[in-house]
């Protein structure tokens, strides 16, 4: 085979091997930011001249690094979401790959470019992650974003492969983000039927202090919370511990 074909493939088997780790991810229960994490220290091993990698994840209105294999990489990202510019901005707001090169894209974004060069960053490339839904459309979940050393890194091959990466990567993203909403939703339900269990306990033991019935047992803890500027469940569990200590 000719030497001209084996870089190349060398490139495209080593993004198929990462592409293959994150099946594993697909399934996985664990937080947005843990897979991300993951998703990141996969696609540092996997692109050459990669120095650090980041995943800025879009959560309205916020934009934020939801992982960083290195510092360098977040605070890069910090000052493109703080100037409002700089190509992981660009890569989502296009919807494309966004190579930056260090040299040439000071009028561009410059105050990337100059906290690049102070960290001897020459070259980033930024992909859009994206994921397919059922009408057919792409959600747009952020950007991967790979920052190296080295001023020639990049080149239009390593965009394609990352494209392919992303796609795999945006999907198990996606996934840990419906679980921790589910995970989240779950808890806020718990914590409400707890909160509700407290209260009704603490107006039962209200009733038969005083021989009120259940709307002004409710009133007179409400009242209670309203003068003591605390929460009705907090006061309804004091109550209770109270209570349980005179028995």
């Amino acid at each position: 085979m000719s030497t001209d074909l084996l870089a190349p493939l060398a490139r495209l088997i080593s993004t198929a091997e990462a592409i293959e780790e994150l099946r594993d991810l697909f399934a996985a229960e664990e937080p947005l930011d843990d897979i991300a994490a993951r998703v990141a220290k996969t696609a540092l091993a996997a692109i050459p001249n990669a120095d650090a990698v980041s995943i800025t994840a879009l959560s309205w209105p916020d934009t934020r690094t939801a992982a960083s294999t290195h510092e360098c990489a977040l605070e890069l990202d910090h000052h493109q979401y703080a100037s409002g510019r700089g190509p992981c901005l660009e890569a989502t707001w296009r919807r494309t790959p966004v190579r930056a090169a260090i040299g040439e894209d000071l009028q561009r974004w410059p105050e990337f470019v100059e906290a690049a060069r102070r960290m001897g960053i020459r070259a980033s490339l930024s992909v859009p992650l994206l994921v397919g839904t059922l009408d057919e459309k792409q959600e747009l979940l952020g950007s991967l974003n790979i920052y190296s050393k080295t001023a020639s890194a990049f080149d239009p091959f390593d965009a394609q492969l990352m494209r392919l990466y992303t796609a795999a990567a945006g999907q198990a993203i996606s996934n840990a983000g419906r679980w921790q909403d589910s995970r989240e939703t779950v808890t806020q339900l718990e914590k409400a039927l707890l909160s509700r269990s407290d209260i009704d306990m603490a107006k039962g033991a209200l009733i038969a202090l005083h021989g009120c019935d259940p709307g002004e047992a409710f009133a007179r803890l409400v009242e209670e919370s309203q003068r003591r500027n605390i929460k009705v469940r907090d006061l309804a569990v004091e109550m209770l511990d109270r209570l349980q200590a005179t028995a």
